[in-house]
Parts: C-alpha cells; sequence; structure tokens
C-alpha cells in the first residue's frame, strides 16, 4: 500500500481561553491573602501600575465613583474573554486626558502600633532553646557536638528521629556515648523532649513529677493500649487495684503533653480578615465588601510624557509598543479586580436572601443550599459560583464563617420538607455535650432521639457525621466518676 501526502481543509470550532480570561478566572478563586500577594507581584513587574497613596487618595475624592452609583451600575456578570483589549485603543485621547484609574478604595488608618523597641525580629523555636541549654551545661566538647547532633535530629514535636546508633556512626563514637548524652538532653526544658517513642516521652515527663515506681508509670509502660480505648476497668483488673487509683493516675497522665515541642513551634498563626462584612439594620441585613488592606491601583501618568517623546524613531516605535502592552495588562488587571470584587458582593447578597432565617435564629435553621441555587439566582454558572466561595469568609453577627459553611446537602424529616446536613451536625453535637458522661449515648440512641425530632437518618449516617466533627464513639467518652 502506498502512502501519500494530502491536503485538505477542515471547519472547526474550538474554545480557547486567552491570557487575560485566565488571569480573571484565577483572580477569582484567589483568597484575600493570595490576592494582594498576586496584586504586590503584577506591581513589581508591570512598571505602568502604581499603588495610589492616601494623599492621591483623597485629592480624587470628589472625582471617586460613589458607593450607590457601583451598587445600581451594570450588574455583575461571568468574565467570557470579549473586550480584552483586542480592538484598537484610542492611544490619542489616553496621551490627552487620561486619568487616575482608582479600584479598590482604602480608609485612611492612624499610624498605630507597637513601637519598634517593642517588636521581637525572631520568636525562640525549639532548637534554639535547646542549644541554649545545652550550652549552659557542663559537658566535653565531643560531648557537645554530639548534643548538637541529637537536637539537630528532633522533628517539630521534640521527637528523635534517627537511631542513637545512626549518630554514633556518623560521629565516630560509641553508642553508650550517645546514650550517655542523649539523657543529658531528655534532661531539658521542655519535658519529654528527646523521647524516640509516646511511651518514653510519657516515661519522662512522669519522672519530671517525680511519680516513679507507681500506677501512673506502670499504665505508661504497659497498658497505654488500653488507655487509648478508655478500657479503665481492665487496666484495674490487670493491676489488681480500685479504678478510683486507675482514674487518679489517668487524670495525672492526660495533663502530660504527647507533643513537646509545639510550645515552640515557629509556624506562624494568620489571622483571618473576612471579605465581606454582613451587618443587620432593621429587619433588613446590609453586605458590605472589605477593602481594607488590598492596594488601590492606578495607571501611572509619568508614561504620557515618555510616550509623547517617542514619536518619529524606530526605537521609539518599539518602546510604545512596548507601553501599549504593558497598559492594556495593567487595565485587564483592574477590571478583573473590579469584577471580582462585585462578583464577591452578588454571591454574598444571594447566600444572605436564601440563609436569612440562620441570621435570624441560629444554625438550627440553616437551609439546604447548593451551588445550583445560588447560580440561578445572580445568573452565573456554578463553576464560577465554586470559584467565589472558595477560601472566602464572612463576617456576621451570628459570627465569621467561610462561605463554603453556607452550602450544604439536604436530610428528609418527618414534615417531608428538607434540613441541611450542617444543623443534623449541629443536633447530634447537642445530643452528645448533654448526654450523662458515664452512660454516653450510641449512635443507634441517637438515631432514636433524632427520629423524635423528625429527622430521618441511618446509624451509619450518623458515625460518619461524628467521624467528621472529630468526637470519639461512645466506648471512649465514658467517664467514670
Amino acid at each position: 500500500m502506498a502512502l501519500d501526502l494530502k491536503q485538505q481543509l477542515k471547519l472547526s470550532q474550538q474554545l480557547v481561553m486567552t491570557p487575560q480570561l485566565q488571569q480573571a478566572i484565577k483572580l477569582l478563586q484567589l483568597s484575600r491573602l493570595e490576592m494582594v500577594e498576586a496584586i504586590n507581584r503584577e506591581l513589581e513587574e508591570n512598571p505602568l501600575l502604581e499603588e495610589e497613596t492616601d494623599e492621591d487618595f483623597f485629592a480624587d475624592e470628589e472625582q471617586a465613583v460613589k458607593p450607590e452609583e457601583i451598587r445600581t451600575s451594570e450588574q455583575p456578570r461571568e468574565i467570557t474573554g470579549e473586550g480584552d483589549g483586542r480592538d484598537d485603543f484610542d492611544w490619542d485621547n489616553y496621551l490627552e486626558d487620561f486619568g487616575p484609574v482608582g479600584t479598590i478604595r482604602e480608609r485612611a488608618q492612624p499610624e498605630e502600633g507597637p513601637m519598634w523597641d517593642n517588636v521581637l525580629t525572631k520568636a525562640p523555636n525549639l532548637t534554639d532553646h535547646l542549644l541554649w541549654q545545652l550550652r549552659l551545661s557542663r559537658l566535653s566538647e565531643e560531648e557537645m557536638i554530639i548534643g548538637e547532633n541529637i537536637i539537630g535530629n528532633l522533628d517539630g514535636n521534640g521527637y528523635l528521629t534517627c537511631t542513637v546508633e545512626e549518630i554514633a556512626s556518623q560521629l565516630g563514637v560509641t553508642p553508650e556515648h550517645v546514650e550517655k548524652v542523649l539523657e543529658k538532653v531528655q534532661s531539658f526544658d521542655p519535658p519529654g523532649v528527646g523521647a524516640r517513642d509516646l511511651k518514653e516521652c510519657l516515661l519522662i515527663q512522669a519522672k519530671a513529677l517525680e511519680v516513679h515506681n507507681t500506677v501512673v508509670e506502670e499504665i505508661i509502660k504497659e497498658h497505654l493500649k488500653d488507655l487509648e480505648t478508655k478500657n479503665y476497668a481492665l487496666i484495674a483488673k490487670k493491676l489488681k487495684i480500685p479504678i478510683e487509683e486507675v482514674m487518679h493516675a489517668v487524670a495525672v497522665i492526660s495533663n502530660m503533653d504527647p507533643k513537646p515541642g509545639r510550645a515552640y513551634t515557629d509556624e506562624r498563626i494568620q489571622s483571618i480578615v473576612p471579605d465581606v462584612y454582613v451587618i443587620k439594620v432593621g429587619d433588613e441585613y446590609r453586605v458590605f465588601l472589605n477593602d481594607d488592606g488590598l492596594p488601590r491601583l492606578r495607571i501611572s501618568n509619568f508614561y504620557r510624557e515618555i510616550m509623547a517623546g517617542l514619536e518619529g524613531s524606530k526605537e521609539g516605535e518599539e518602546g510604545k509598543r512596548y507601553i501599549k502592552d504593558k497598559i492594556k495588562s495593567a487595565m485587564w488587571l483592574i477590571k478583573s479586580i473590579q469584577q471580582r470584587q462585585k462578583t464577591i458582593l452578588k454571591v454574598a447578597e444571594s447566600i444572605v436572601r436564601f440563609q436569612k432565617e440562620f441570621f435570624d435564629h441560629g444554625i438550627e435553621y440553616l437551609k439546604p443550599l447548593v451551588l445550583r441555587d445560588v447560580a440561578a439566582d445572580v445568573g452565573m454558572h456554578e463553576s464560577t459560583i465554586s470559584r467565589v466561595v472558595t477560601n472566602k469568609y464572612m463576617q456576621t453577627p451570628a459570627g465569621l464563617f467561610e462561605m463554603k459553611f453556607f452550602f450544604s446537602s439536604g436530610l428528609p424529616t418527618a414534615q417531608g420538607e428538607a434540613i441541611a446536613s450542617t444543623s443534623v451536625k449541629e443536633e447530634i453535637k447537642k445530643l452528645i455535650a448533654e448526654e450523662d458522661p458515664q452512660k454516653p449515648l450510641s449512635d443507634s440512641e441517637i438515631v432514636k432521639l433524632l427520629k423524635k425530632k423528625g429527622i430521618h437518618i441511618a446509624r451509619r449516617t450518623v458515625a460518619k457525621y461524628r467521624e467528621m466533627m472529630n468526637i470519639l464513639p461512645s466506648s471512649r467518652r465514658k467517664r467514670y466518676a
């Protein structure tokens, strides 16, 4: 069979995402912190973008668009990629009367804060804390090296991640010598640091509490598994002691820290800043965007003079083309940020309308809500709603909630209506909180109690919801008098 080359025409439709559309979608699903980082990155990469200062803001305040004008302007719509700068731009007009383009307004904040003298440059971590104690110890130079190696092999929880033999082989010393230095490190603060497993960690803390040769030490050595399952009766039977003594020992063990290194973690806790505020005004709820902390962007006027001076030369044409491309990019970024803020506001207002009873009466009145409902309400696609509610937070009179919190599937009730799964979880949590600690409710008993309230749910569903809320089963929730 002979092979030959042929040419043919083929007409087909293909969906192409422009770089501008990809950027808009990416901005839509970013969290607030990621959004600030993305804007700052664009400010570094695009010389035509600049951040508007407070002085510029107040000077231009009279020309700024009023909030009511924004709310009554064109309704937010999904970004389709049309109008992305492909049309011809009136550059002459731009050079003559282009003004600052503000997007996000920020209230001026007074310069309040702690004095620089009172700000620590670095918080002490576990390694620094242990090395400080090691250098205060009376050890030889060789023991110091061994101690530094041991401390360097501790994880964030304070546990030794390698064996004594490995350290000895690496440093060319005997395991006995390493073991001796390890005992010294295990005497450092916090108690329990330098342990190789949980049992050793608890025994070190028991030694620090001076509870040698007691029930506490015996339970840690031989009955940790029974302690985990809270089978206190079996522990008392094995040790041939009253259960009261076991409970006293359990109380001591419960106050020990299984991860002693956590107190010196260098992880910073990032506070959550809400994207929208929900405020009750009379009988209605108003939704407001939180623009505090977001950089205000505008296109630099400095490049007007540059473009005006680039006429006539080949290099000037290339420079002018570069500036035009950067202006297009900057204008699309500003437009995308405006569209993002409008979309978040629109979706938040829709959520508040659907869940008004929750805001009025509490979590028991949370309604089943899916992305399709909000998408139909605001005239957008479900995927757009999903991007909007990802990593976005809403400050309400009832507290701070992730916007995803208000979306949940529905379960049938005896009245034929649907109840949100989140409300069912709250009912289960409330029943367990009110149970007798000495006779905790089993999953089957919870099913019966929910049925009396008109909520029909299977036992396996109760078990699934209980595990999702990190609630132990009844056998491990039992408390002894």
